[in-house]
């Protein structure tokens, strides 16, 4: 039978001092990275403000923390992953799983979600 838990207290953190301590409270493993996803456009080009129903959702983000790698099955050593902390990264329109984390909203996907490397 499970046992309630007491709810976590909410702290308010600027986004700036946030990614680091948002990447030490979860750790994905294996394959897995966490992104946080890059801020929707509120104005376009032509300076046009746009809505928030209007807005289309970034595939693109900043790496906060990767896994340790996938296990080779054979050898049973681990492969490394090709991307780092910190890479801006573009990914597949549904890829990850989304989770909120101290009012943050993060993703986290298998490397193989990843499309490419914004050098």
């Amino acid at each position: 039978m499970a046992t309630a838990t007491a709810p976590r207290k909410k702290t308010t953190t600027s986004s700036s001092s946030s990614k680091g301590k948002l990447a030490s409270k979860i750790r994905p493993l294996h394959d897995k990275v966490i992104v946080q996803r890059d801020e929707a456009a509120t104005i376009t080009d032509a300076g046009i403000y746009l809505p928030e129903s209007a807005k289309d959702t970034p595939k693109s983000g900043t790496i906060l923390s990767v896994g340790d790698g996938a296990i080779n099955h054979d050898t049973g050593d681990r492969i490394p992953l090709t991307v780092k902390k910190g890479d801006r990264v573009i990914f597949s329109s549904y890829a990850g799983t989304e989770v909120k984390l101290d009012g943050e909203e993060l993703l986290i996907m298998s490397e193989s979600d990843i499309l490419a490397v914004v050098e």
